[in-house]
């Protein structure tokens, strides 16, 4: 039986939960998620973790954050004219914008702060910064 390892492509199940097991993603209720192993297409510590696996082996594995979305930079935190945003948007903690940048690329903000005249926007992924722990099974090697 073939062991996975850098250039194959596989089909994987995870689940992946925080330091608290709070679940923030799994595959269990749609389909095995899909890569090629070394290929930059997952976390670091992700892909490392499937090198090796062979079809039917399961495996819970602990990613720190610098093998996984890196940590939290403050670079990323930025802070913009509330007039910035469209004039119908009443800016709340939490809220969620969506935001294009000069590569066309759109990227996700996190509304960290409002002010009277501003808003601190986060554009940190929202794992960045946390450990995580996956539950991986090897589901295909191709």
């Amino acid at each position: 039986m073939s062991q996975a390892e850098k250039g194959n492509k596989v089909k994987v199940h995870y689940t992946g939960t925080l330091t608290d097991e709070t679940i923030f993603d799994s595959s269990r209720q749609r389909e095995p998620i899909e890569f090629e192993v070394g290929a930059g297409q997952m976390i670091a510590g992700f892909d490392a973790a499937v090198e090796g696996m062979k079809v039917g082996d399961s495996k819970k594995v602990n990613i720190p954050a610098t093998e996984a979305y890196g940590p939290k930079s403050e670079e990323a935190i930025i802070k913009v004219a509330k007039d910035q945003l469209p004039k119908e948007m009443n800016p709340e903690i939490g809220m969620q914008l969506e935001a294009t940048g000069e590569d066309g690329r759109t990227q996700v903000l996190v509304v960290a702060e409002v002010m009277e005249n501003e808003v601190m926007l986060d554009a940190n992924h929202p794992l960045a910064g946390k450990d995580l722990t996956f539950d991986i099974e090897m589901m295909e090697i191709n």
